[in-house]
């Protein structure tokens, strides 16, 4: 058994992505008790700060994906309690959670990620939704790509290869968060690069490649076994893949992040990375992309997840 004492994995909340993260929470317990941790695993509901005031865990481990569990909210909770947790604070996890933030955070590093522009729903409804598209056609051209400004599990995105087909994915997009962003869609390698930290420094895993069988990385493509095909390190040039790991690295530390993320990119056809989002709670499900990645760098998910949550306990204790 390990020496960390006992702790706790966060999941679930009331987010769109409840069940992914109930799925992550059950992956990242089994590998922490495969690798002789005592874990308890909390869903997070109005019990969980009187359940961890009356037993206070040596540590937790959040696996909370969209609000809240990526906004800082449940961090600052945390912090409030003085128990120490996994992963980024919460004013860098704002600054992350927020797309169009963070890409702005990562361009003035020089990182190039694709044109955009963001329209919030009362914008998009007040000003004339018709010539607002026709506008955003003419500045970004096509195709394009819509998603919520904040959120994952690509729910709410789509490609727009048409304006006919903008309407719809704005309102799509709409379901699933009040600001959609638009971007300039690039047409390329998808492509996802985990960075950890245990204490030495960000370090980039190796990436993981996304081949969708249907052309498309939605939701049933990232949650259902043999709907995506990956290859894992992505079948890159060596210097495109080196490329790809420093910006991963340098979207971490621009971020202000600690501990994990996973920044998501495609490669053009000239070997070019564009940023397109950071994630400051990466999956951990059978068909996650940071899970993958850490068995492709011949690493047990379960015995980083131990050396994370022991940093987090050293670094409370010398703070």
């Amino acid at each position: 058994m390990s020496d960390l004492g006992r702790v706790v994995v966060l999941a679930g909340g009331l987010s769109h992505e409840r069940e992914v993260s109930l799925r992550s929470g059950r992956q990242v317990t089994e590998a922490l008790r495969a690798a002789g941790c005592d874990v308890d695993l909390l869903d997070t509901d109005a019990g969980l700060v009187p359940t961890l005031l009356g037993d206070r865990p040596a540590a937790v481990f959040p696996t909370l994906h969209g609000a809240a569990g990526e906004d800082g909210a449940v961090r600052d909770v945390l912090e409030l309690m003085k128990i120490p947790y996994v992963g980024a604070r919460p004013a860098a996890c704002r600054l992350a959670f927020v797309k169009p933030v963070a890409k702005d955070a990562v361009a003035a590093a020089g990182v190039a990620t694709p044109a955009f522009v963001t329209l919030p729903h009362t914008t998009f409804r007040d000003l004339g939704a018709g010539r607002l598209l026709d506008l955003i056609v003419e500045r970004l051209g096509l195709p394009l790509f819509v998603k919520p400004a904040q959120g994952g599990s690509a729910l709410g995105a789509s490609t727009v290869r048409t304006s006919a087909e903008l309407p719809e994915a704005m309102v799509s997009c709409y379901a699933y968060g009040d600001t959609a962003l638009i971007e300039r869609f690039i047409e390329g390698t998808e492509v996802a690069v985990s960075v950890v930290d245990t204490g030495s420094g960000p370090v980039a895993l190796p990436p993981v490649e996304i081949v969708p069988r249907h052309g498309v990385y939605d939701y049933p493509a990232r949650y259902t076994p043999g709907e995506t095909e990956f290859f894992v390190p992505a079948r890159l040039a060596p210097d495109v893949e080196d490329a790809v790991r420093r910006l991963a690295v340098e979207a971490h530390n621009r971020l202000d992040l600690r501990d994990l993320s996973r920044t998501d990119l495609i490669v053009d056809g000239s070997g070019r990375p564009w940023f397109l989002e950071v994630n400051v709670a990466p999956g951990r499900t059978q068909t996650s992309l940071f899970p993958q990645a850490t068995r492709g760098a011949g690493a047990d998910l379960g015995v980083l997840c131990r050396d994370l949550l022991q940093n987090a306990m050293i670094r409370l204790r010398s703070s």
